[in-house]
């Protein structure tokens, strides 16, 4: 039985990686700070320890083929805060990987499209030059810059998830609870390919085949979905699966930074840091928000088979068996 480490195991991608590789037969090790959240009931080894100090994590490491590194901060105000989670915690938790006698066969660090930023074309592939918008993007960029180093001392692999879907997350059920209620903000034109969209359980499983198969090792790849969508796509299958009529809210691109700004405040006299905020609104404005998986096909094989309609219909049962719509 083949021992997994996952840092970020209670969180929405690491939850559903952690139960992927249960159904593969791995023995799997969780850092967890206080909340088991997802986790709980499940036949895992739940480890108290920081990425802070990794020695506290010694003993957790022992005998481990797998260390999936999924743990992150995606939501701050501030610039120490993502250094402190994306960057240096990252960094730690190499340097003390690399000093071990028995190294794992693998080490998968989890990144973003967001570090790629400014892109010269509208889907980028894995030779994009980084250039990010946001301190998010822009923390895991300099993440990918720091661990470059460990590439020669540790067998790594770094994933870049596009926008993911599916039961559990948080921030993009803002743009389906919108559609439940009738209306459906679209920025910019509709009728083009605007996003690349992955439904978790592809993710994870793209993730877990990286980490076992020899040509991902060194590598960088992104894992999206089977094709780019265009809003009209995603509004019309959402409004599908909720079962209702929905108004179509045009929002010229020149008023999303503004849109996000007074969200933000607005958000922040309840005390509150809304999933559209300043920095998201970046993102959306200037951000490259199209991937090629193409590498990873050919490397591993990767396939991204769940179509967005059983995938959002999916997720919308979830919310709604959940009451989160």
């Amino acid at each position: 039985m083949p021992i997994a480490f996952v840092t970020g195991g209670t969180g929405f991608v690491g939850s559903h990686l952690v139960e992927l590789l249960l159904a593969r037969g791995y023995e799997v090790r969780c850092l967890v700070r206080t909340d088991e959240k997802w986790l709980a009931g499940l036949p895992v080894t739940l480890v108290k320890g920081s990425l802070e100090e990794p020695s506290s994590l010694a003993e957790a490491l022992v005998g481990v083929d797998e260390i999936h590194h999924v743990g992150g901060l995606t939501r701050s105000r501030s610039w120490d805060d993502f250094v402190a989670a994306n960057v240096t915690a990252t960094v730690r938790l190499l340097d003390y990987v690399a000093g071990m006698d028995r190294k794992p066969r693998r080490v998968l660090v989890t990144s973003t499209l967001a570090a790629v930023g400014r892109s010269d074309t509208p889907v980028a592939d894995e030779s994009a030059p980084l250039r990010p918008i946001s301190m998010y993007g822009k923390s895991k960029a300099v993440m990918e810059q720091a661990i470059a180093p460990y590439f020669e001392r540790l067998p790594m692999t770094v994933i870049r998830p596009p926008a993911v879907y599916g039961p559990r997350e948080t921030d993009i059920l803002t743009f389906f609870q919108s559609v439940a209620k009738g209306l459906c903000p679209v920025v910019g034109r509709g009728d083009v390919p605007a996003l690349s969209l992955v439904h978790v359980r592809d993710l994870v499983a793209g993730m877990a085949d990286a980490a076992v198969h020899a040509a991902a090792e060194g590598r960088t790849y992104f894992l999206g979905g089977g094709k780019q969508y265009t809003w009209h796509e995603i509004r019309d299958t959402a409004a599908k699966a909720v079962g209702r009529r929905v108004l179509t809210l045009p929002i010229p691109p020149a008023l999303v930074i503004p849109l996000g700004t007074v969200t933000e405040v607005l958000a922040g006299l309840f005390g509150q840091y809304p999933p559209l905020n300043r920095e998201k609104a970046q993102e959306i404005r200037y951000t490259c928000t199209m991937c090629s998986s193409d590498a990873a096909a050919r490397d591993f094989g990767y396939v991204a088979p769940t179509g967005l309609e059983a995938g959002i219909a999916e997720t919308i049962r979830w919310y709604r068996e959940n009451d989160w719509i």
